[in-house]
């Protein structure tokens, strides 16, 4: 669908004027959009998830660790697919309102792609370099976004998500380097002739959401305070929106349906993309993609091994 025809749908959750200035702008915050029984739920269960992460001294296709990380001291840069880690994760948002709020900004058919929880430690939680998301899992429309949870309060101090408005029109920037390989971020170059000057940080209380455009190009700063700043993200489309590379992670939701009816036409937007390496191999994350750390084969196999124990026990959960 296009802006108009999703415009002249109706509203579910935002209004008419938040669901205008997403579609113009690239991005919106919107705040205490979750309740605190919620909100208490994926506290308690992000806890449990960095207690897991004690007993680790690398990296894995799970748990995304900063250097330094240790069992008495955990610092975690990203829990990779959370809705196959714990049940909580998923019911969130299949019972919470990320659906309705994805179906007035995308339409009425809103299907899954992935989700991802960031840290940003507190003091030294790393940064993230402008980027756009839609090069690491192109589709073929432009309609996936992602939904940001706060799940506690999030300062100016804390390095929360910034974005450059309108950047969502204009172009696809290459995200490989000068030796063709892929480190997920703007070169030098391209990131000095960004209008920086426009850009908008995004802080809010806990329970707030930022939402921003797959074309959008953004970052966020170091996190040097002494609180931490746990972002959990979730990635939808509209249902006529299908992946054309190999997914980064997989699990059992992909593509599954939150709203409405699954699509018999694939929307296609004549608009290129760059195209990521081959995942199927495995993914890291985008820190380590942007940090230019390297994983051996041996360790990705262990992850992939890894990933599928842990999506195992918690489907059994469920």
């Amino acid at each position: 669908m296009t802006p108009a025809e999703i415009l002249n749908q109706p509203a579910r959750a935002l209004t008419q004027a938040q669901r205008e200035f997403y579609h113009r702008e690239g991005y919106l915050l919107v705040e205490n959009a979750v309740s605190p029984d919620w909100l208490a739920r994926l506290r308690a269960v992000t806890e449990e998830m960095v207690e897991k992460s004690r007993g680790l001294t690398r990296s894995d296709a799970v748990f995304d660790l900063e250097p330094g990380h240790t069992a008495e001291n955990p610092r975690l840069r990203r829990l990779t697919s959370p809705v196959a880690h714990h049940p909580v994760y998923w019911e969130f948002l299949t019972e919470g309102p990320l659906p309705d709020i994805a179906a007035d900004l995308v339409g009425p058919d809103v299907k899954f792609h992935h989700s991802k929880l960031n840290f940003k430690w507190a003091a030294g939680g790393e940064e993230v370099k402008w980027h756009q998301d839609i090069q690491f899992y192109p589709h073929t429309n432009y309609s996936p976004l992602a939904i940001g949870v706060y799940l506690h309060d999030c300062g100016p101090e804390q390095g929360p998500l910034c974005v450059i408005p309108g950047s969502h029109e204009g172009p696809l920037y290459d995200q490989y380097n000068g030796r063709g390989e892929w480190v997920g971020a703007l070169c030098d170059a391209d990131s000095a002739r960004l209008p920086i000057e426009r850009a908008v940080e995004l802080p809010g209380p806990a329970g707030s959401i930022t939402i921003h455009n797959s074309r959008t190009v953004h970052s966020s700063r170091p996190n040097l305070s002494g609180v931490g700043r746990p972002l959990l993200l979730y990635a939808l489309s509209s249902a006529d929106a299908f992946a054309y590379t190999p997914h980064p992670v997989p699990t059992r939701y992909v593509g599954h349906l939150l709203r409405g009816s699954p699509a018999r036409w694939a929307h296609v937007d004549p608009r290129p993309c760059q195209i990521p390496p081959d995942w199927s191999g495995g993914y890291t994350s985008i820190f380590a993609a942007q940090q230019k750390e390297e994983w051996d084969s041996d360790q990705l196999a262990e992850s992939a091994r890894r990933r599928g124990r842990m999506a195992a026990a918690a489907t059994a959960a469920m």
